[in-house]
């Protein structure tokens, strides 16, 4: 009897070990099959969406983190500042030009400042404007193929909010001026008639202000824009201070320069009208003078005679 019930327990253990394992195995299987369903279809959504990654090389965890970006969807308005010195300006600022033609851009702005007598001090400002799918690979062009690069800055502004606003009040002004189209042809008389036409001439003008904003963003987003600063061998570069936060010392400082200024000018037109001043004193003194004169030399009445 004791040796069947320790057969009898043991068999027991040993039905559910297996049932175990089996249930371990079913849970293992399900959880694949679900990740190979739409957990495996999000995950590259989520990646191409610019959500930032921990996995390493060969799938391990544990590996440096990929940067967050921005949606691919976003629209982003791309500036750069760019200084470099370059032995010939005409030459760098010719071959900027054609670094930004050969990817489909173009030179919107370009001015040159130089002195025959010191052409190693001669500078140009040049704004290229970059397709924004170049920009990054053009950057880099300019950067190292005009010369010596002194100083870049880049800034990106996202106006995806901006965009989708506009579309939305030129879609929904064109619906407006298509209704007010529909209401025209039905109007009864000629002041129905004016009055539906003056609304759609409103509709029109707003219109026409929402496409102008929509194609500058468009080209704003389409175009990064670069502001290329190209100084001679002995040119010196423009230092931009930061402009200094509001303080008592710099109003205090600000109100003595007026003060100094007001009193410089009051001062210069005093000394402006000085002679004149001088001439008009003198004339109205002569003129006192010759009426003084004139007065005592004019005869007293004479006394009346007296009567007998």
């Amino acid at each position: 009897m004791i040796g069947g019930a320790i057969l009898g327990a043991g068999m027991f253990l040993a039905g559910c070990s297996a049932s175990g394992a089996s249930f371990a195995a079913s849970s293992s299987g399900t959880a694949g099959r679900a990740m190979s369903g739409p957990a495996a279809a999000l995950a590259p959504i989520k990646a191409a969406g610019g959500f930032a990654s921990g996995t390493g090389t060969a799938g391990q965890p544990g590996g440096t983190g990929t940067t967050v970006q921005l949606a691919p969807a976003s629209d982003i308005v791309y500036t750069a500042q760019l200084t470099v010195r370059a032995q010939s300006v005409s030459s760098a600022a010719a071959k900027a030009a054609r670094i930004a033609e050969a990817v489909g851009g173009y030179v919107s702005n370009e001015s040159t400042s130089a002195n025959p007598d010191h052409p190693a001090r001669a500078t140009a400002s040049v704004q290229l404007k970059i397709p924004v799918t170049s920009y990054l690979t053009t950057l880099s062009q300019l950067e190292g193929g005009l010369g010596t690069q002194l100083s870049v800055q880049q800034q990106a502004q996202d106006v995806t909010g901006q965009v989708a606003d506009v579309n939305s009040q030129v879609t929904s002004d064109e619906a407006a001026i298509a209704q007010l189209r529909a209401l025209l042809s039905h109007a009864g008389s000629v002041s129905d008639l004016l009055s539906v036409q003056n609304q759609i001439n409103a509709e029109e003008s707003g219109l026409e202000s929402m496409q102008a904003q929509q194609r500058a963003l468009s080209h704003e987003t389409t175009y990064a824009t670069v502001a290329l600063t190209i100084l001679g061998p002995s040119a010196k570069p423009v230092v931009r201070h930061p402009k200094a936060p509001p303080s008592l010392a710099g109003g205090l400082g600000a109100g003595w320069r007026a003060l100094r200024t007001a009193v410089s000018w009051t001062l210069d037109f005093l000394g402006a009208l000085a002679p004149f001043a001088a001439i008009l004193g003198l004339v109205a003194y002569v003129i006192y003078r010759g009426r003084r004169w004139l007065t005592r030399r004019r005869p007293g009445p004479q006394a009346a005679a007296p009567e007998n």
